[in-house]
């Protein structure tokens, strides 16, 4: 089975800070660093490390060919990925000591995306191949219809959190992954039992994998419910979790394993993820993950 990652490449530009600056604050910097990165860039790569076959398409300016670079050297297959234009999507990301983080996203290519390339893309894989997709692209309502309609299960993280993503065809997703800020988004309730619950009912065809943080994460769809616990660690940046948790779920998925295993390989990859700098660079190979 193969994953096609239909998303975002960025430029990450990490701060360390003492705290996250707040409004109307001027705030020094303890150092800075530069990293690959973009939801979909970080989750391909964690899908190719954890042993999935990946592909992915997606848009970089002419100054970003170093990230697709380091996609392909990972093992992410990027013959669908172009050059634009437009410069480089990039992140502006503050780090605190205690690993929080505060992110200001600039688009760039990543909103360049077109429908005839899309369906071009999409042509090269067949029904029952896998589609992922976030929120840091632009067409995500046709490429949700036309992943279905290709007979594609279709993957969405619905990150960042928008109030659009509740106008989406959902009814076509086949599982949806999302932390509790995007479950509030998407449902209007911030209490989990009542997300997953609401969730169940409107899209009851739907897998839900609900992320938690240092409350583990939780489960609800075709295999039941289950909940766990995360694995207790030293975080020192929470940047890449999120986004390691989805590579390491979805490459066990793929390989054919439960998504109650599935689940407790990926919590303990993103235990391994906080406990280093960076987002795609923090991602842990799947010998380090027991």
């Amino acid at each position: 089975m193969k994953i096609l990652n239909y998303g975002s490449i960025n430029v990450d530009h990490v701060y360390s800070v003492d705290h996250i600056s707040r409004a109307g604050e001027t705030l020094a910097a303890r150092s800075y660093q530069v990293f690959a990165g973009g939801k979909g860039a970080n989750q391909s790569a964690a899908l190719a490390l954890a042993g999935a076959v990946v592909y992915h398409a997606g848009r970089v300016g002419p100054e970003g060919a170093w990230v697709v670079d380091k996609l392909a050297g990972l093992g992410v297959d990027v013959r669908h990925v172009a050059v634009h234009d437009e410069p480089t999507g990039h992140a502006s990301i503050q780090v605190d000591p205690h690993g929080q983080n505060s992110i200001v996203i600039f688009a760039g290519a990543n909103e360049h995306q077109d429908m005839d390339t899309v369906r071009s893309v999409l042509g090269h894989f067949q029904p029952g191949d896998i589609l992922l997709l976030q929120n840091e692209i632009n067409g995500i309502y046709d490429l949700i219809n036309e992943g279905s309609q290709s007979g594609l299960r279709v993957v969405y993280n619905p990150a960042p959190a928008a109030p659009w993503v509740r106008d989406l065809p959902l009814h076509l997703v086949d599982t949806i992954i999302l932390n509790q800020t995007e479950a509030t988004a998407l449902t209007g309730v911030d209490d989990v039992p009542r997300q997953l619950e609401q969730m169940a009912s409107s899209w009851p065809n739907l897998d839900c994998v609900l992320t938690l943080g240092t409350a583990g994460m939780a489960y609800r769809g075709r295999a039941g419910a289950f909940a766990l616990p995360a694995v207790s660690v030293a975080a020192t940046d929470t940047t890449g979790a999120g986004d390691t948790f989805i590579g390491y779920y979805l490459a066990a998925i793929a390989g054919g394993m439960a998504p109650a295993d599935a689940a407790a390989r990926a919590v303990r990859a993103a235990a391994l993820c906080v406990c280093r700098p960076g987002a795609m660079d923090s991602i842990p190979a799947a010998a380090e993950v027991s």
